[in-house]
């Protein structure tokens, strides 16, 4: 009989349903192409490298900066509302760039209207997890919530970085085939098409401000600021401020070689490898826990950071990003699944997007450092950075480590 109850007992896929997932799935690709949209319409309108590098750094300090807001007003309004606001006002400010870029004002109207995009944009991936992680422990059996969520991070992880391969490639097919502007124009359909799709997707009903049988009220905003939440912040900060080093510190090792443009082939090579193992984790035993995982993965993406300090050949490139894929998609499902499980009441949304943030936040600094050691010290010095913020997670994983240990009974600490 348990049998029989258990297999009626609905999944996720189909609680949700095949629409979603396709529909958040490009819903996301705006986002991996505004940044590259923004530098690609920059150098080639304004001539200069430099102020497209700012520009797009721009855009991560407008979606740093507001992102959390947007998850809180989320958790304040229900997504719906906020989505749709989002949706319009995100896809109306890429056409206003596009505009200003091509016009005469001047460069601080360019970074100003860069700013506006990152602003406004709809966070799609952290409050995609927010939404299923509510479908989860609201419709499903509480024995099943810990591999569910295990699960679902898995896949959301995989998506992004499938969008963020796929993204600029996008970039480069539309800029090269129609125009330069025309990946901005195409991300800004996307955003009012899909992301109003999602916003308006019957699921939004399990994270809407009236959720909740109980009657409990929202945590309070305190509680965002314990030391378990703020750990797994910095240990997904450093995951960004990877992504940020590698890939410029990557491209600077090719344009010595008189290949840049392959720089995104052999990123590839991470970023596929990444997305396969990301899904890989749901399959991992329970008994593997989380704080285990999040210190031996991001110990084998140290390890191999290690070995960029004696790559001399593309080949030798590809075997080190091959072994930092290895560890990179199953930190940063871990890294999310704490913070599915660390996420005080009413506030999942608020502290996805405070993840989504730290990744924006350390890959605009770590491409700014990265790209400006390169170009006034060298390719060598740059290739070190990558080493620093895999460093930084696996520090984060040891601080988690002593974090997480279970608590004796005998001791009773008021909540």
């Amino acid at each position: 009989m348990t049998q029989t109850h258990t297999s009626a007992e609905p999944s996720l896929f189909r609680l949700a349903g095949f629409p979603y997932f396709l529909i958040a799935f490009v819903a996301r690709l705006p986002f991996a192409m505004m940044v590259v949209g923004v530098l690609t319409v920059v150098v080639s309108a304004r001539g200069s490298l430099s102020l497209g590098g700012l520009t797009s750094a721009a855009v991560g300090l407008g979606t740093a900066c507001f992102g959390p807001l947007l998850g809180a007003a989320a958790d304040r309004f229900g997504q719906r509302t906020v989505l749709l606001l989002l949706a319009i006002a995100n896809g109306a400010m890429m056409i206003v760039f596009t505009v200003v870029v091509y016009g005469a004002a001047a460069d601080g109207f360019v970074l100003l209207a860069a700013v506006g995009i990152g602003a406004t944009a709809p966070q799609v991936a952290p409050l995609s997890r927010a939404r299923l992680v509510t479908m989860i422990t609201e419709r499903m059996p509480a024995g099943r919530h810990a591999r569910t969520v295990s699960g679902t991070m898995a896949y959301e992880s995989a998506a992004d970085e499938t969008v963020f391969v796929f993204g600029p490639f996008i970039v480069g097919i539309l800029a090269s085939v129609i125009a330069p502007w025309a990946p901005l124009v195409g991300a800004a359909v996307l955003t009012v098409v899909f992301v109003g799709a999602f916003a308006l997707h019957p699921s939004g009903r399990y994270v809407s401000i009236t959720r909740g049988a109980d009657g409990k009220a929202p945590s309070a905003v305190s509680e965002l600021f314990r030391p378990r939440l703020l750990i797994v912040i910095v240990g997904i900060l450093g995951i960004g401020m990877f992504f940020g080093t590698m890939l410029t510190s990557l491209t600077s090792f090719m344009a010595d070689r008189g290949a840049p443009e392959q720089a995104g082939l052999l990123y590839g090579v991470m970023g596929v490898g990444s997305a396969v193992l990301a899904l890989g984790v749901a399959w991992l035993p329970p008994a593997f826990s989380l704080r285990a995982r999040w210190l031996l993965f991001s110990g084998i993406l140290l390890l191999g950071t290690l070995l960029l300090g004696f790559v001399d050949s593309p080949a030798m490139m590809m075997l080190a990003l091959a072994i930092m894929g290895i560890g990179i998609g199953p930190t940063l499902v871990t890294q999310y699944s704490f913070g599915a499980a660390r996420s005080p009441l009413g506030r999942s949304a608020t502290v996805m997007t405070m993840l989504g943030s730290g990744i924006v936040v350390g890959q605009s600094i770590g491409a700014a450092v990265a790209g400006e050691i390169a170009e006034n010290v060298g390719t060598s010095a740059a290739l070190a950075l990558p080493l620093v913020a895999a460093a930084v997670a696996f520090s984060a994983a040891v601080v988690n480590w002593i974090l997480s240990r279970p608590q004796r009974p005998a001791v009773a600490v008021p909540a």
